[in-house]
């Protein structure tokens, strides 16, 4: 799909949540319940992207290790490879670094600096829908134009 992370962006409302390296597991997860997403950027205070926190590290690092997640910083348990695609990036190439690198989420990044953050249901809804728009528009020239100059 030739749709670029750009306009995906500029649909979505919301803005940036992120929260910093000092700040708890358990505030990263209120604010992940309070805005019904998924992972939350880590970031200092220059806004510089240190990470992520997502659903899988509450899981894989917090509560296997039965870390307390009101003592625990984010900076201890983040994920720190991060994989990221740029704004003119396509949803397909956003699709096929999801899949190769098993992640969720992806922060949206020009020159060092995030605008945002694309999860892998953004890029569903943005595929799901740009095929049902092509599909109305065959079923349209199939319905419509197609063969109205036949005989003609």
């Amino acid at each position: 799909m030739r749709r670029s992370i750009k306009s995906l962006i500029n649909e979505r409302v919301g803005g940036l949540h992120a929260l910093g390296p000092d700040n708890t597991v358990g505030e990263a997860v209120g604010l992940m319940n309070r805005r019904n997403i998924g992972a939350v950027l880590v970031m200092n205070t220059d806004e510089e992207l240190l990470g992520i926190f997502t659903e899988r590290d509450v899981l894989r690092r917090v509560l296997e290790s039965r870390l307390d997640p009101d003592d625990t910083r984010l900076e201890s348990v983040m994920t720190r490879e991060l994989f990221w695609v740029a704004p003119d990036s396509t949803v397909d190439e956003a699709m096929a670094l999801v899949s190769e690198r098993n992640v969720r989420h992806l922060p949206i990044m020009d020159q060092g600096r995030v605008h945002g953050v694309i999860s892998v249901r953004d890029l569903t809804a943005a595929v799901v829908e740009s095929r049902d728009v092509e599909l109305a528009e065959l079923t349209s020239y199939m319905h419509g134009s197609y063969g109205s100059h036949v005989g003609s």
